[in-house]
């Protein structure tokens, strides 16, 4: 029986280890766990493509819409919820797995119609049983939340659990080998995106016509986008998801995009280079300093070494190499910790990755990045850093320093004398229509270093102007 929709799961046993490892967090407790639904584009049988919430999909399997589940850590049980097909549904669907089937994938003995959670949760209720869940991100699930647990929406949020938080995050982070397995797999597709994007990009070409011929690429599997591409020719907007320039020789373009495999996992790769295949003296000078900036920071990634450090790093790389280009001037640690280098470099230098390409950010940014010993930065540019805590084996995460020329960021700096001291804002006002440089690559945390996951995708200068002469 072939299922539209279903998509790779891992072995019954991958699911029992994980919830298994999730009870022992919490004992004596329920926790409670809603998918998510359709999506409706424009009415309500017209629906975006389906992504189930990820923590759902980790503990449970299941990539279908309209299903919850509960653990409940004192029985040492744990019930699937959902509804079995109708001959109404098998008419528009084909044939489809009965819910005790979908159960069974993932090593679940329990389940039920979903109508019957809503008793099952009120007699916990009654009986004083705490129930725990995480913090939505959709209005859907507040909403059904709400009615679950008989309180109002907007009381939803703020009676999420922290604890069921910290222990989904603490097992979500540390990839197995076959999570990593299926990462690879997303980058494989993703490497072949890119070159392609690079041997499509000439002189008189739109974006959008190049973004059409990394999609096809990914949809010949399948598959879809883990985040809208970001392709431009004006890279110094960090997330520009417009693509409608035409492209001209000499033009750096930036191109953020990444898929997600069949498994649910996440890539997020990002190249820039120059339309026509060569780099000029000035952009091959910057665009070095960036590469040299995520050399050393993948270098200095292992366990123990706080994020945080390591953006700094990339940022002590960036000031040292423009202010040799006039750009800064000072003591280069003193320009990092003023936060003067973020009118170059104003967003953090990576996130974890995993099912989601900001992976578990819908549980809280804070309580995935951070914890009780390294608190986030109020430092414009500093305080976009995603994960500052200390790594631990087992984590991917992205590398991804850039420079960018934000002629807005420049002028409102230089209006207020921000960093005078330390800011040749004359040489800042020279390159207003330059653009801007990022370069990302997902890397595991190893047991004593890290490594740079999938096959190499064109990153020097020399290997980005060979592969667009081909």
């Amino acid at each position: 029986m072939v299922e539209k929709g279903v998509n790779k799961m891992f072995s019954a046993a991958t699911y029992q280890q994980r919830r298994t490892a999730l009870q022992q967090s919490l004992s004596g407790s329920l926790l409670l766990f809603v998918g998510n639904v359709d999506s409706p584009m424009n009415y309500h049988d017209n629906i975006f493509p389906f992504v189930q919430d990820s923590s759902f999909r980790y503990f449970f399997g299941q990539n279908q819409p309209g299903m919850a589940a509960l653990i409940d850590t004192a029985a040492g049980t744990t019930t699937l919820f959902g509804n079995d097909p109708d001959v109404a549904d098998i008419v528009w669907t084909g044939p489809l797995p009965t819910l005790a089937e979908r159960a069974a994938r993932a090593g679940i003995s329990h389940s039920q119609p979903y109508a019957a959670l809503e008793q099952v949760l009120a007699s916990a209720q009654a009986a004083g049983r705490p129930i725990h869940y995480l913090a939505p991100y959709r209005g859907e699930t507040r909403l059904e939340l709400g009615r679950l647990l008989k309180v109002h929406p907007a009381e939803v949020a703020a009676g999420f659990s922290p604890a069921l938080t910290r222990a989904v995050v603490a097992l979500r982070e540390i990839k197995s080998a076959e999570e990593v397995a299926e990462m690879e797999a997303a980058l494989a597709v993703t490497g072949a995106m890119h070159v392609a994007a690079m041997q499509s990009s000439r002189p008189g070409v739109v974006e959008h016509q190049v973004v059409g011929i990394m999609e096809g690429i990914m949809r010949r599997h399948d598959w879809q986008l883990a985040y809208p591409s970001i392709f431009s020719r004006r890279g110094e907007v960090l997330h520009n998801h417009a693509h409608d320039n035409v492209l001209q020789k000499g033009d750096l373009v930036l191109n953020d995009t990444g898929c997600t495999s069949g498994g649910g996992y996440a890539s997020d790769i990002t190249r820039t280079f120059p339309v026509g295949g060569r780099f000029n003296q000035q952009q091959r000078e910057l665009y070095n300093i960036v590469l040299d900036m995520q050399l050393q920071a993948i270098a200095a990634i292992k366990p123990g070494v706080r994020y945080l450090d390591v953006h700094k790093l990339a940022a002590q790389v960036m000031v040292q190499g423009m202010s040799e280009l006039g750009f800064f001037h000072g003591p280069v640690e003193e320009i990092v910790e003023s936060g003067a280098y973020a009118i170059a470099f104003p967003h953090g230098l990576g996130h974890q990755i995993g099912m989601d390409v900001h992976d578990m950010e819908g549980l809280g940014e804070d309580l995935v990045g951070y914890d009780d010993t390294v608190q986030r930065s109020p430092l414009f540019g500093m305080g976009y850093l995603r994960l500052g805590k200390a790594l631990k084996a087992g984590m991917v995460l992205t590398v991804e320093p850039g420079i960018y020329f934000i002629p807005a960021l420049i002028a409102a700096w230089q209006a207020e004398g921000r960093h005078s001291q330390y800011i040749n804002y004359a040489r800042f006002a020279e390159m207003t229509a330059f653009g801007g440089i990022r370069i990302e690559d997902n890397v595991l945390v190893t047991d004593c270093g890290s490594r740079v996951l999938g096959e190499p995708i064109p990153k020097t200068v020399e290997e980005l102007e060979a592969i667009m002469q081909m």
